[in-house]
């Protein structure tokens, strides 16, 4: 299974959005892009009518209220969808939408895996947050390593990604319990050499 890195974007203008892709655009496959609505969590990012460059890989984490109303509009701007199972009104509309595109669940650190179960087979990652979502540089939560390992547990073969907290100190830990794919955000904008800062979670990955 492959392991990826994937770079957290949260931006509030379009010149914020350009500054922090290419930031990162060399060193990864695939890059999260951070809808937050200040609803759903305190904090927004990319609320307004944004543009990306169609030879990158982006996925949406729908931090937001209404995420069926905001694929209606731009699922065609990314390959792969995540939305808060905490708030999707119908989750059997997004599940819909893999006619189409990559389509996963994202669950906030309280959230029981239950609430997910059912949708399993029939979704293609699930994204759970290691911190309490809405803000770069939140604190890594470690008791969210048990829902990890818990989930790998119970889908051997199903893409598990990680966000928040995940850097240098907490990314082999996230690795051990099961998951393979990693949101880095904070460690990644902040660092001064974004290559380096790619190359070092690798490592620790062994890949």
């Amino acid at each position: 299974m492959e392991k990826l890195i994937i770079p957290a974007i949260i931006a509030k203008s379009q010149a914020e959005l350009e500054e922090r892709i290419d930031k990162v655009r060399d060193h990864a496959k695939v890059f999260q892009l951070d809808v937050m609505d200040g609803r759903f969590v305190p904090n927004q990012s990319l609320n307004f009518d944004f543009i990306l460059p169609s030879e990158l890989e982006f996925e949406a984490h729908l931090m937001i209220q209404n995420p069926e109303q905001w694929v209606e509009t731009h699922w065609e701007m990314v390959r792969t969808i995540l939305a808060h199972v905490e708030s999707c009104r119908d989750p059997e509309r997004m599940l819909d939408l893999r006619e189409r595109r990559r389509v996963g669940f994202a669950l906030n650190p309280q959230t029981p895996l239950n609430t997910i179960e059912k949708y399993l087979d029939r979704i293609d990652q699930v994204l759970i947050m290691t911190v309490n979502p809405g803000f770069y540089g939140s604190p890594f939560l470690p008791e969210t390593l048990k829902k990890v390992a818990e989930l790998r547990r119970m889908s051997p073969s199903l893409n598990i990604e990680v966000d928040g907290g995940i850097g240098a100190d907490t990314i082999r830990q996230v690795n051990d319990a099961g998951a393979n794919m990693f949101v880095s955000g904070s460690y990644l904008m902040k660092s001064k050499n974004t290559g380096e800062a790619v190359q070092v979670l690798r490592h620790l990955l062994g890949a």
